[in-house]
């Protein structure tokens, strides 16, 4: 649920008084490209009820991205860091470009450093050595997976360190790429900036494959990911429909939230069974998912199932012991799944073909497609375009397919998941024909 009185208000370090090196134009209707201005706003939610409308506070609109016509940094005197944390994903590299190229041609800020391994980059302990960054170095970075700076979890609560760190490097702006634990950090360091009356400038760009960025329409790596997961699932599908009473199982990720399991189903048209964390189900009896698997055998001979990483960790995890990074460790739910669906049939001594796939870390490592790349150049551009105007402790987000700056606070208050009610959910129970629930009656 979205609080009503959310405050979407973005900090800004002080007054923009410089003059932009970016030509453009302040008249629309000329033909050429227009700045953005502090006074342009998006509405967060496009429903509308009919009858007489309230009006929409300021505080309560979105600030639109983009290049403004006055910035706050002298482009010449600036040194800015970029550092992406946690797991892969995804168009890490593409947003990395983007940053720099538009950093570098745009404003003429040729003094950009790439810091190692996440937020454990800026711990003095470690001795990570920078890493300096220009067009030419990140060229051709977009074609490879990972990301080009390293990645790792945990060290964003040494939040005195990092920012004693950002004071000696003379760093006036850090784009943070990352989820929302990294940009819960990003956050505690703005704060102690604050603390310490510094002037500069915290950016964040939403990363998480799993696509639980609350507001945000989507993350960037999310196509991809779906992407990647229908190629797995219609290889599991041939699987399955090759073999006597074969079933194809495919994990993929997710969490808390059951997107990318949702929309692989939507985009295969192959998947029989989606099993997400939103929706509970019963394994065993007479309306348990296993009872259901063996009906479809029965009437269809094969089965491909997409269970997302996060689906029964309520039944499984029981200890609750935490990564680096502060997220729980999960039981793998897949090959107890894989287990217990074997077991299952050997029981009834049925005679079953199981092939189980677990792509995930093949998925985050990939290249961005073309439509996430195109997404992560606009992420890093509107970054880049923030940062200089002296903005910060915001997120760059696409809401209702616009690009706007997010207060960090207003997007990690809670993960997006998939609504069981929801036009997706239902079109996603169309597209399997599994029973709306897999709940038994007296054991819900």
């Amino acid at each position: 649920m979205i609080d009503d009185n959310m405050d979407f208000t973005i900090e800004e370090l002080g007054k923009p008084s410089l003059k932009s090196p970016i030509a453009m134009s302040k008249t629309l209707g000329d033909g050429i490209a227009n700045y953005v201005t502090d006074d342009q706003y998006m509405r967060l939610s496009t429903k509308v009820v009919p009858g007489p409308q309230h009006p929409v506070k300021k505080t309560q609109a979105l600030e639109c991205a983009g290049p403004r016509e006055n910035i706050y940094f002298t482009p010449a005197h600036v040194h800015a860091g970029i550092v992406s944390c946690g797991g892969l994903c995804p168009g890490i590299n593409d947003v990395i470009r983007a940053v720099v190229r538009c950093l570098w041609y745009r404003y003429g800020v040729t003094r950009i450093s790439g810091v190692q391994y996440g937020y454990q980059g800026f711990l003095p302990e470690n001795q990570f050595p920078l890493k300096p960054l220009d067009p030419d170095i990140v060229d051709d970075i977009h074609k490879l997976g990972g990301t080009f700076l390293g990645s790792a979890r945990g060290g964003g609560r040494e939040v005195i360190k990092i920012v004693d760190t950002l004071e000696k490097l003379n760093l006036n702006m850090l784009f943070t790429i990352g989820g929302d634990g990294t940009q819960r950090g990003t956050l505690d360091i703005a704060e102690e900036v604050d603390k310490r009356r510094l002037k500069i400038a915290l950016v964040g760009i939403p990363k998480t494959v799993d696509n639980d960025y609350v507001l945000i329409d989507r993350s960037f790596g999310f196509n991809t990911a779906v992407d990647k997961a229908v190629e797995v699932v219609t290889a599991a599908h041939m699987e399955a429909v090759s073999a006597i009473n074969g079933i194809g199982l495919v994990k993929v990720m997710g969490r808390d939230s059951g997107y990318i399991a949702a929309c692989t189903a939507l985009a295969s048209h192959e998947v029989n069974f989606v099993l997400i964390p939103e929706v509970p189900f019963n394994l065993e009896g007479y309306n348990g998912f296993l009872y259901h698997l063996e009906e479809r055998l029965k009437k269809r001979k094969h089965a491909v199932v997409v269970v997302a990483e996060g689906a029964m960790q309520d039944m499984l995890d029981k200890e609750k012991k935490k990564d680096a990074g502060g997220n729980i460790k999960m039981v793998d739910v897949g090959t107890y799944l894989r287990n217990r669906i074997i077991s299952y049939f050997e029981e009834k001594k049925i005679e079953i073909n199981l092939k189980y796939i677990d792509p995930s870390y093949a998925i985050r490592s990939a290249p961005a497609n073309p439509n996430d790349s195109i997404y992560c150049e606009r992420l890093g551009n509107a970054a880049a375009h923030a940062a200089m105007a002296g903005k910060t402790k915001l997120i760059i987000g696409l809401v209702n397919n616009e690009f706007v700056h997010l207060p960090i606070r207003s997007v990690i208050t809670h993960r997006n998941k998939v609504d069981p009610e929801s036009s997706l959910w239902r079109d996603t129970l169309d597209a399997t024909h599994q029973p709306t629930q897999m709940v038994n009656k007296f054991n819900t």
